[in-house]
């Protein structure tokens, strides 16, 4: 289950005083014990009792960091990152915040900058109660690539997937409205070319250079990639065309801005589309794993059962289990 924090976190009595963790009890984590929040947002303090196990990774470059550790006993994983700036924001950044000089040579000078607390936001995903799968996720890994033949898929993969408890009870409870129905953007309620579309939690919502969508399919009975066939053009023309013109009419981004791909291997499987803008180097758009939807589509045009039969490379984490499979099966 994943909580996605906006940062906000502390209760003041007074403006001028410092900030302090809210002292209300810890609840237990889980699906049915969300924090309390006001309709503002501000929720009581669910991680002021949590206790770091260790770090499992962290990016300078991206500003995350990743954590394991436990709530309450239980276990759980957070996730950090700094909010990007944005241009409304600078004029109050350079008039309110408070500098301290680190060095001044000639014409350079360097400062640390503390900005008001209400600008330097940190983005908080909790993952509670968490599973060692989740730890492994999120533990920084040496990656390989792999080659996966059509014959591999069906000897290898497929066994392997159906033999885990990969749940995306969570995407049901998306599709059955049960969870972020205040979220979602657009809908196509059509049971067989419909989905529903929503921002990602990468995407705090707040300016556009970072756009990022999901576009989640109302069947499920697709996996991936590997599942489509010429039978489901429908479906993925008509994510194409809506989620575009919603995006377009929702957030004034065209369709020649937006990266539009699924991911193989991919994260969860019940079939979904990524839409990020072009500016933003979104994690997992690179050519070992993202493919364009128009590709897709032009390659089912082009041969029905294309993703049945092509070879597909892609990387995996050196303790993936589906690695292992490879590796007993002599593929890798």
């Amino acid at each position: 289950m994943k909580m996605a924090d906006t940062g906000k976190r502390e209760v003041c009595e007074d403006a001028d005083e410092t900030c302090k963790p809210t002292a209300a009890k810890l609840p237990k984590c889980g699906a049915d014990n969300q924090p309390d929040c006001d309709g503002g947002g501000e929720c009581a303090n669910v991680l002021s009792g949590f206790e770091v196990k260790s770090v499992l990774r962290d990016s300078a470059r991206d500003k995350t960091i990743f954590i394991h550790g436990t709530v309450e006993d239980q276990e759980a994983v957070v996730i950090l990152e700094k909010t990007p700036m944005r241009q409304d924001n600078l004029a109050e950044i350079f008039q309110e915040s408070r500098l301290k000089l680190q060095m001044k040579n000639d014409i350079y000078s360097t400062y640390q900058l503390q900005p008001p607390a209400h600008l330097n936001e940190i983005k908080t995903t909790v993952i509670c109660p968490a599973t060692q799968k989740h730890v492994k996720k999120y533990l920084s890994q040496e990656m390989l690539l792999v080659e996966e033949t059509g014959e591999d898929y069906l000897s290898t993969t497929l066994p392997y997937i159906e033999s885990q408890s990969f749940s995306v009870q969570w995407v049901y409870n998306i599709l059955e409205k049960k969870a972020e129905a205040d979220r979602i953007v657009f809908e196509d309620p059509d049971p067989d070319t419909g989905f529903v579309l929503l921002p990602d939690f990468k995407w705090d919502q707040k300016q556009l250079y970072d756009l990022y969508l999901i576009a989640i399919v109302h069947r499920r009975n697709i996996k991936s990639l590997r599942d489509l066939t010429s039978d489901h053009l429908p479906l993925l023309r008509n994510i194409s065309k809506k989620g575009k013109e919603s995006i377009q009419k929702q957030y004034g981004m065209s369709a020649c801005k937006l990266r539009v791909y699924l991911h193989y291997q991919p994260s969860y499987y019940h079939l979904h589309v990524h839409f990020t803008s072009l500016n933003y180097d979104a994690p997992g758009c690179g050519v070992e794993r993202a493919h364009l939807l128009t590709d897709v589509i032009m390659n089912l045009e082009a041969d029905p059962q294309y993703y049945q039969n092509r070879t597909i490379t892609y990387t995996l984490r050196a303790d993936d289990n589906l690695l292992l499979r490879f590796r007993e099966a002599g593929r890798c």
